[in-house]
Order: structure tokens, then sequence, then C-alpha cells
């Protein structure tokens, strides 16, 4: 694959940090989940956040709906490592009590946690506990005099409601926040992204709301965030399916790694087979991209079942095979080393894949010490 770096220029923007991750001023897009556990119930959710943890997730978003599920975080903060976003409507005593208990972030609205008294409650606890806000705007939760004003949630109405927070937290001199504006529609969504990018300076969060099932919603994030991202366009993500959300992640990582943004793990090309194929590539494709999710180091392996394309791709890949007869040609950075066996290709290739992934690993730490 080409090595060549990607045109897409960033937009310019603040820079703030949800624990330890930087967001915005250039610093990789995070990419985020969010628990769908019941947060009282603190095993399954620590289990789930570190399901999330192991597939790459950098930062992890929780529900907080009562005090006792603020209870709970306190006990789920003390078993993870990844930092945690703290998701509060309406109850501002939540978030006094999360940021007591150690929260990376708060994801609110400034405008429905209550009166002036209870914002600046809140405003002052993330001041002195150096905690960033995220705004978080849906397209389906409009103010009712914006919806009035409006007639639906146009990209226009979905800004004005983020800069009405954002004036709040302005008036308050608060600029530790990032903002998201999401919409189910891709256009409402890209447009309101659009919108919001020339009018603030703060980290931008993408996300198409409520996309659907994996493969919908994996389609509909790809078109709505790719085009935003290769605009320059975001700081952070999160895909929004309903699926198990380490989908969620691998998905998003997927986005980026396609784009040349960020690259994490194993970036496949593979052919759709035909009936010149040597060997079981949907197979053989299916087996790696589950026995190698733990492979954090970026890679292009290349599986092609025939020779018509199999060399040019594999000559231009980390590593690659190219379908032949019984035995399938291994090429490696380039050069053709050698053949493997098509009935034991999966062990074959999984060794190979893991110990170039160690080398490669070595050679960027000792870089790193040097």
């Amino acid at each position: 694959m080409s090595n060549q770096e990607p045109t897409i220029v960033r937009r310019q923007s603040t820079r703030i940090y949800v624990g330890n991750v930087p967001i915005g001023d250039g610093a990789p897009i995070a990419v985020q989940s969010m628990t769908n556990t019941r947060t009282t119930d603190v095993e399954q959710t620590v289990n789930q956040i570190k399901a999330l943890e192991r597939v790459g997730v950098d930062l992890v978003r929780i529900s907080i709906p009562t005090m006792d599920a603020a209870e709970a975080f306190k006990l789920i903060k003390q078993q993870v490592s990844v930092p945690l976003i703290a998701d509060i409507h309406f109850d501002y005593r939540i978030a006094l009590k999360v940021a007591e208990y150690g929260v990376d972030c708060l994801r609110i609205n400034p405008g429905n946690i209550g009166n002036q008294r209870r914002i600046q409650a809140v405003v002052d606890c993330a001041k002195d506990h150096n905690i960033p806000i995220r705004i978080g705007v849906n397209a389906g939760s409009l103010e009712k005099d914006i919806q009035e004003k409006y007639g639906e949630p146009t990209p226009k109405a979905i800004v004005e409601s983020a800069l009405r927070h954002v004036e709040i937290l302005d008036n308050l001199n608060f600029d530790q926040f990032k903002v998201s504006v999401k919409a189910s529609d891709v256009f409402t969504a890209i447009g309101a992204y659009r919108l919001l990018a020339q009018q603030i300076k703060q980290p931008l969060h993408l996300g198409i709301t409520e996309a659907g099932g994996v493969r919908s919603g994996a389609i509909k994030s790809a078109i709505g965030l790719g085009m935003l991202l290769a605009e320059g366009i975001g700081d952070t993500l999160r895909i929004s399916l309903a699926a198990d959300p380490t989908e969620e992640v691998k998905v998003g990582f997927d986005i980026l790694k396609s784009l040349r943004i960020r690259s994490r793990g194993i970036n496949f090309v593979a052919c759709p087979t035909c009936s010149r194929q040597e060997f079981d590539v949907i197979g053989t494709v299916n087996a790696l991209e589950q026995r190698l999710e733990d492979i954090i180091t970026p890679m292009d392996v290349s599986i092609i079942g025939c020779v018509v394309n199999g060399p040019g791709e594999a000559l231009s890949s980390t590593m690659g095979v190219a379908g032949g007869h019984n035995k399938s040609g291994f090429y490696e950075d380039g050069t053709r080393i050698g053949r493997i066996d098509n009935d034991k290709m999966i062990d074959e290739l999984e060794a190979k894949i893991r110990a170039k992934a160690a080398l490669l690993t070595n050679r960027i730490t000792t870089k790193e010490i040097v």
C-alpha cells in the first residue's frame, strides 16, 4: 500500500485533555464508545469497559442517570484505566458527585442542568477538578422554541442550540469544552458540523446518532464521518450502533484507517473472490481478523486468491499472499520470499504476522529510546 501522507488538512482547534488523552489542536482523533449495561451493575459494566480497552478504545462514556449510578461509578472508576466520560442530564448534583469520584469529562448540556446557580456550580466544579465538558446536541431533543422556529431539526437549528450552550460556558469564562451536533440523518449532521466548525474554535466530537445496526450503521457513519474527516473536521468520534460496543470501536478505527488519518492494527486487503480463487479467501480473512484483533501495530496485509492481482497487491503490502494451486506465493516488504501451503495458510500467516508485528513494535520502541 502507498505510504504517501494524506492531503487532509485538519481544522485548527484548541486543545483539551480527557484524562491523559489529548483532544484537538492536531492530536490523534480519539475513538470512543459508550457502555450499554446498567451502570449500577458494576461487574458487568467493568467487564464491558475492559472489553472495549482490549480493542483499543481511547475514551468510554457511561450514562449516570441517578445518584445510585454515581455511587456505582466510583467503584467502576477504580477498576479500569481508560478515561471515563459521565453522561448526565438534568440533575446537576450528579455532575458534582462524579467529579468528586474522579470522572475525566462531563457530557452535559448546560441549558438543561437548571438555573444559573446550578450551572455555575457545575462549571466551578469542573474548573476545580480540571475536568472538561462536552456539549452534546442531538437533532431529536432540541429546545421547544427552536423546534417551533425552524419546524424541523435543520443544521441551522441544531447549531443555534449548540451556540446557546456555548454562550453559557463563554459567559462563565470556561473554555475547556468540546461540542457535538449529532443527527441520525447523514446530510443534517454533515451540514450542522460544517456550520459549527466555522463558528467556534473548540474541538468537535463527531457522530451520526442512532445510526442503526452493525451493517447499516457502519455504512451511514462511514459516509457521514468520512466526508467530514476528509474535510479536516473532527477531533474525536463515536460510532453509534445498535450492537456490541466493541463493534463501534472497530468501525471507528476502520474509518480512520481507510482515510490514512490514524493507523491501528492490520489493514486487510482482500479480493471479493471469483472462480479463479485457489483457496478460501473469505474464510481466511474472517479467521485472521478474529485471531489478530489484539495486534495494534499498523500493517497492510493483502490476501488475494489468484495471480491476476495477487502479486501486485502483495508487493505493495507489508505482507501478502497471491493464490496458487496448492501453494500460494508469500511476499514480505515488497519481495517474494517463498510459498505457503494453502491448507496451512491461516496458521502460518498468523504466526508470520505476529512475528512481524513484534519486530516492528521493537523497532518503534528502540527509536523512542534512542
